[in-house]
């Protein structure tokens, strides 16, 4: 399996004082930043745009990993690659909309752009749906909550979901090429389990953002 990759989300920051959220995860071991864009349509809640990771993008040189929980998630694509996202995943469950494109060209067109390409699933969502993708895309992100807001609780269920993904790819000969994230609820007390059921990009907010010492917290779960 890859190597274990600690993601922050700064959706679970404090917005008053970004820069230093961004310099906890710059001075850390992790190697990504989680960025959770929502339009207050495919999900309830509302977070930031484009020109925030543009800003954002100035004092960092992470990975940027853009989440896009969006209603028509083709039409964002340029300008979050714009602003210097490093791979974008976008939710199969927005492909079912009229008013949005098969998952296949948003595929192409993330991977046109020389950027890593994710398909997101809901908790409730299985994983049969996204299978004749997966050859296609870089990474998995598994929903370990209902997406729209920090600081729930991890669904246990999840688990399995993860297992059951595993499964697939290491059967399809797919081990080296396809990770898996799980998005979600992530604590240290449960970051083990997730990685032995065969996730490998473990995306914290609350865990990380409302320690005592996110610095501490990110090394503390990248080296378990």
């Amino acid at each position: 399996m890859k190597k274990l990759v600690i993601a922050p989300s700064i959706l679970a920051a404090d917005f008053s004082d970004l820069k230093s959220a961004i310099d906890h995860c710059n001075n850390s071991d992790c190697t990504w930043l989680h960025l959770d864009i929502m339009d207050q349509q495919f999900v309830p809640n509302l977070s930031f745009g484009p020109d925030v990771v543009k800003d954002i993008r100035k004092h960092s040189d992470l990975f940027f990993d853009v989440h896009l929980m969006v209603s028509n998630p083709f039409d964002m694509l340029d300008s979050f690659i714009d602003a210097g996202a490093d791979g974008i995943s976008f939710h199969i469950e927005a492909t079912e909309s009229r008013f949005t494109f098969p998952p296949k060209i948003l595929i192409n067109k993330i991977k046109r752009a020389n950027i890593l390409c994710g398909i997101a699933i809901k908790p409730k969502t299985g994983f049969k749906i996204i299978q004749k993708y997966m050859e296609f895309i870089d990474y998995v992100v598994v929903m370990s909550v209902e997406p729209g807001f920090a600081g729930q609780k991890f669904i246990s269920e999840s688990i399995d979901k993860i297992k059951e993904i595993r499964s697939f790819i290491d059967e399809k000969n797919l081990t080296d090429q396809v990770s898996i994230q799980c998005d979600g609820g992530i604590k240290l007390h449960n970051a083990k389990d997730v990685m032995n059921a065969g996730a490998n990009i473990l995306v914290a907010g609350s865990e990380v953002f409302q320690s005592e010492n996110p610095i501490d917290t990110i090394n503390k779960m990248n080296q378990l």
